[in-house]
């Protein structure tokens, strides 16, 4: 297949040609214009004033007299304003690529950029017997939809749920289910019982060193292969996992591997063992640690606690040899809160002492979000006050019923149609802003079904459809007029529909998922203003299948954007 144009490729080829200046470099510099009466395409002629020794306006000057003279067949016209070069792509040229590419690709955006490299990513990762709460929506939204769009892109994803199955809390959980476990149903309703065993158990070792003892104890025990401790332990996770599916199963999250904490209890013995080689190891008020006071970092990291037993450090280093021996990563992505940036940090550096290859230590990444806040404060489930995730979507897809309700009773599927509404919503909610804001939870935000909402891009989808209904037919692309595409409600549509695959390449470089959410929002409403300005439906075939066209792939991809973020798109609303 004949490959797209790329424009702004043309645009540097031809600069590096006047200037002799590397293509490559030049290419990175080139700009979108925030105003379309300044150009397709802007280049800043300041980023050259150093090695040009010249002012940015002759620079700009210069190269545009240059190009004049040469006749680049894509470029209609080139401005010159201050020091920028601005650039006016010839609109048949571009249309008839844009649309050639789409018709010729029925998944649009999709390459093979990646070239199968291994793409490790850890995330979701609730913490068994604890609440399924808004704080972990982030991380199962965020590392999904970076699953999805890597793997679109041609890499070999490996999505891990690294469950929070091991540690003190479950010393803690054992001690209260052996003190008051009868007292509880914990099989009806295994979490929220569970919870309850756990905020009481926290009051108890506040009142009582005994009982904190007792569960530092347990958890020593749950190590050293305890059988009581054990049993309970397998209970606590298989309860667990049962209820955290029906939240996956709402949310459509999947996983390669659901290998939590406690998978590496019998692997952490070799990361001790190797970093007690390399003289770094030492001990510290009993405890064994790595300084890092030379690489910058204030905190040393325990590998080994006073009582002999170890740390989520411990378990995260055996976890990175596990994962560089089996996935042969070239990247390890770690999708948490900023709240662990230092622990990230430790063990990244600590890493280094394991012996592996650079290449795994390179690839290691901790991608950082903002946390999710209610307006009274940060969640704490040992306080009590957290907002459940399955509650959350529930409540959602009620309210979107209602509106559905009263915006369309006559709708059939209703139930379907709300609950691919209401869990877009909530996903959609979280997906738009930048990760590393912190959210402060408000069920009117996110329930929010006007202005820039995943609801909002659901419904622009819909239109699509029932216009393409009322028309009868999708049309083909030999029967559409590049002519009757070329106003400015049209050819901005166009310019969005070829930036998709860069969006989602620039989504990659920075995992920041919002860039995507932002692109269908930029997207749904370049469709609303040709929808409100241009008629469709018409007698002139010439008119109707070229705008008719148009709609239908403006529809596929928000269908793909959407989907990639993990939203379903109803076909009526």
């Amino acid at each position: 297949m004949i490959k797209m144009k790329n424009f702004e490729r043309i645009i540097a080829d031809q600069i590096a040609k006047v200037t002799q200046l590397n293509e490559e470099k030049l290419v990175t510099y080139i700009e979108i214009p925030k105003e379309t009466k300044n150009g397709d395409y802007s280049f800043p002629c300041f980023r050259l004033a150093k090695e040009l020794k010249k002012a940015p306006p002759i620079i700009a000057n210069e190269i545009k007299e240059k190009l004049e003279n040469d006749n680049i067949s894509e470029i209609d016209k080139i401005d010159v304003v201050g020091g920028y070069l601005n650039f006016y792509i010839n609109k048949e040229t571009f249309v008839n690529e844009v649309l050639t590419e789409f018709a010729n690709n029925q998944e649009y955006g999709k390459s093979n950029l990646g070239n199968n490299k291994n793409i490790v990513i850890d995330y979701s990762a609730p913490n068994i017997a604890k609440q399924f709460h808004i704080g972990h929506l982030r991380s199962t939204v965020i590392g999904g939809a970076l699953y999805n769009i890597y793997k679109y892109l041609g890499y070999k994803v490996i999505g891990i749920n690294h469950l929070g199955d091991y540690g003190t809390q479950f010393g803690k959980l054992i001690e209260g289910y052996k003190l008051w476990g009868e007292e509880y149903n914990i099989e009806n309703d295994p979490i929220n019982e569970l919870t309850k065993i756990y905020i009481r158990i926290n009051e108890a070792c506040k009142e009582d060193k005994q009982v904190l003892e007792n569960c530092r104890n347990n958890f020593k025990k749950l190590e050293e292969g305890d059988k009581y401790c054990g049993e309970v332990w397998q209970k606590f996770r298989n309860l667990s996992l049962k209820e955290f599916q029906k939240v996956y199963d709402l949310l459509g999250s999947k996983f390669d591997s659901w290998n939590g904490e406690a998978f590496y209890s019998d692997k952490m013995q070799e990361v001790i063992d190797i970093l007690g080689s390399t003289g770094k190891l030492m001990e510290s008020q009993g405890a064994q640690i790595i300084n890092l006071e030379d690489k910058g970092i204030n905190t040393p990291c325990i590998i080994e606690k006073s009582d002999g037993s170890t740390t989520y450090a411990t378990r995260d280093l055996a976890a990175i040899m596990y994962r560089a021996r089996t996935y042969d990563f070239d990247k390890a992505l770690y999708v948490t809160s900023y709240e662990q940036v230092l622990h990230f940090k430790q063990i990244f550096e600590v890493a280094k002492l394991l012996g592996l290859d650079e290449k795994y230590t390179k690839g290691l990444e901790h991608i950082s979000f903002g946390m999710v806040l209610l307006p009274t404060g940060k969640m704490s489930t040992r306080e009590g006050n957290v907002v459940r995730l399955q509650d959350l979507i529930n409540e959602s897809i009620t309210r979107a019923k209602e509106v559905i309700k009263s915006k369309n009773p006559d709708l059939e599927n209703q139930d379907e149609v709300a609950k691919k509404v209401g869990i877009g919503a909530v996903i959609f909610n979280d997906l738009s802003s930048a990760r590393i804001k912190d959210e402060v939870f408000d069920w009117d935000t996110i329930l929010n079904f006007q202005g820039e909402t995943g609801p909002y891009v659901q419904y622009t989808y819909v239109r699509t459809k029932s216009v393409l209904q009322k028309i009868g037919y999708i049309p083909n692309i030999e029967d559409v007029k590049v002519d009757n595409l070329l106003d400015e409600y049209s050819f901005e549509i166009i310019k969005l529909i070829y930036n998709f695959k860069n969006v989602l390449v620039q989504v990659t470089e920075k995992n920041e998922p919002s860039i995507l959410a932002k692109y269908l929002i930029d997207l749904a409403k370049a469709y609303s203003g040709f929808y409100n300005e241009n008629k469709i439906i018409t007698d002139d075939k010439d008119v109707q299948n070229s705008r008719g066209y148009l709609t239908y792939v403006v529809g596929e991809i928000l269908r793909i954007g959407a989907n990639l973020l993990g939203i379903e798109m109803p076909e009526k609303m």
